[in-house]
C-alpha cells in the first residue's frame, strides 16, 4: 500500500465512518487510477496457461500491483485537497484492447476524502 511518508499520512477505509474519531469537514469524491500491461511475451505465456486452466500467476500480480498503485494514487489525491482520510473506498476495475496481443487492466479506486478530528 502506501510507500512512501505523505500517503501513509492518509487512513484509507472501506467503513462508511471511523470509530472513535469524528468527520471535520467531508471534501468529497476521489479517484487513483492505475493501467498496466503486461508485455507480449507475458500475454503469449498466459495465452498457452489459459488452453490448460489453472492460476494465471503472472496476470495476478499484475493485478496486486495495478491495485496498490491505485490506491497510492487514491492517497495522493486525498491529501492534495487536504484530507487525512479516505472514506467507504472501493475498486472499479476492466481491460481494454491496446492492440494486437496487448490487454491493458484498469483498476480505480474511490471514496470519500474527508478531514477527521
Amino acid at each position: 500500500m502506501p510507500t512512501n511518508h505523505d500517503e501513509s499520512e492518509v487512513l484509507i477505509l472501506t467503513l462508511n465512518d471511523c470509530p472513535g474519531r469524528n468527520i471535520r469537514q467531508v471534501i468529497g469524491p476521489v479517484y487513483g487510477t492505475s493501467v498496466r500491461s503486461r508485455n507480449f511475451a507475458g500475454n503469449w505465456l498466459g495465452s498457452l496457461r489459459a488452453i490448460f486452466g489453472g492460476r494465471q500467476k503472472g496476470y495476478s500480480k499484475m493485478i496486486t500491483r495495478s491495485r496498490n498503485d491505485a490506491l497510492v494514487q487514491l492517497a495522493l489525491a486525498a491529501k492534495s485537497l487536504g484530507a487525512n482520510a479516505v472514506l467507504a473506498m472501493r475498486f472499479d476495475s476492466g481491460e481494454f484492447d491496446s492492440g494486437p496481443g496487448q490487454a491493458m487492466n484498469e483498476v480505480t479506486a474511490y471514496g470519500t476524502a474527508v478531514v477527521l478530528e
